[in-house]
């Protein structure tokens, strides 16, 4: 009898009840006659979802890395070259499979709680006059530190360097919650998952892909190995409404009902209120001695979640493991080089401020649990005026 447990880590993020009671159905038949009626209307809204007006969209039973893997081989080739940059967990494990499936990465290294250099990108793209570069990657939000990424910049960095390479985006943590324009910023091949902006469980992984990565695709001969993540056997499938495999029919219905939900609400509304309850975050961290974000300095602050410095000698994880085993609240955990170091607040998907002053409260405790020197009520209460006075 120990009432809710709180869930604030960036994804799996809570799942409202209206999506909830849409997933508690009876299974039903993937090949029925009306199941396309559900696959058309899904594949249509989840395009305007990425703010996609051309291209397509594709569902995969996956998590985003299998979104990833996607996009990959079904794009290029073994031994092409691709611009990338490592500053984060997420940012380190793309990098990561791109090697494994045999692309040359041409690496920038930046320090963690920063982004995606555009400037670099942009020196290294004039600089290629071959065009040798087939790819540029950037993650759109790092979820391990807490850092949002400027896509736009980007694409002006290919633009100015009139370059033809494919731009990929990881919008995992970012796409349905901060501000994202697939077309408008040219993003050749996006990738987002179920469980975080979209308020779904685990196991939807979708990929966006431009009128360009679909010529990618058929033009290119020499494209890797891939069997399940093949982009013809989907659009075989897809085009009559169906898919080559059992599809996670229960999940299809739940994004039909959180598609409905973001769409109702609109985008903009969304990017607006996911600020307003980021900001609130961050303010309590700066009332907090010795705590500061990951993230090094304002245009790097993420929208969707918050990573935050521990004082000078408290564990971050017993600061986790105090919030959860005393005060019933998950927060995430310090990946990599932040282990110990940092902990994390996930502040997107269906929240509103009461649920995140509670995330503040047991952080806030859990701190002082840990040996933090800090005046319990101090977070809360610069939360709290935010709230009360900013317009959410």
């Amino acid at each position: 009898m120990r009432g809710t447990s709180h869930l604030f880590i960036p994804g799996p993020t809570n799942v409202p009840e209206e999506v909830r009671r849409a997933m508690n159905i009876p299974m039903e038949d993937m090949r029925a006659p009306d199941f396309a009626d559900l696959t058309f209307g899904l594949m249509a809204d989840l395009k305007k979802a990425f703010r996609l007006e051309n291209g397509r969209v594709f569902i995969f039973p996956s998590s985003g890395t299998g979104a990833w893997e996607s996009a990959i081989t079904n794009t290029l080739s073994e031994g092409d070259t691709v611009l990338m940059s490592r500053f984060g967990q997420f940012s380190l494990l793309w990098v990561d499979m791109a090697e494994r499936l045999g692309l040359e990465v041409d690496l920038c290294e930046v320090e963690w709680g920063k982004g995606v250099p555009a400037d670099e990108y942009a020196k290294r793209l004039k600089a290629d006059t071959d065009h040798k570069i087939k790819a540029v990657f950037a993650t759109h939000n790092e979820t391990a530190t807490g850092v949002s990424s400027d896509i736009a910049a980007v694409r002006r960095a290919l633009d100015d360097a009139n370059h033809p390479a494919l731009l990929f985006v990881d919008g995992v943590s970012s796409i349905g919650s901060i501000e994202f324009e697939m077309e408008k910023w040219g993003v050749d091949l996006a990738v987002s998952g179920s469980q975080k902006g979209f308020m779904l469980p685990a196991g939807l992984g979708f990929l966006a892909v431009s009128d360009k990565a679909l010529a990618a695709n058929a033009s290119n001969r020499d494209k890797m190995s891939r069997c399940y993540f093949s982009w013809e056997d989907m659009i075989k499938l897809n085009d009559t409404g169906y898919f080559p495999y059992t599809p996670a029919t229960q999940l299809l219905r739940g994004l039909r009902t959180s598609l409905d939900m973001m769409l109702d609400a609109g985008l903009e509304t969304i990017w607006k209120r996911h600020h307003f309850h980021a900001e609130g975050v961050r303010r309590a961290v700066a009332a907090w001695d010795g705590c500061e974000l990951v993230a090094r300095g304002p245009e790097w602050e993420s929208d969707t979640v918050s990573a935050i410095y521990t004082p000078e000698g408290v564990d971050a994880r017993d600061v986790i493991a105090h919030a959860y085993s005393k005060y019933q609240t998950s927060l995430g955990t310090g990946l990599n080089k932040l282990a110990g170091k940092a902990f994390r607040i996930g502040h997107l998907g269906s929240l509103n401020p009461v649920m995140l002053l509670g995330a503040i409260s047991a952080a806030e405790m859990a701190l002082v649990d840990a040996g933090a020197k800090i005046q319990l009520g101090s977070g809360v209460a610069a939360a709290q005026d935010h709230y009360r006075t900013a317009e959410g």
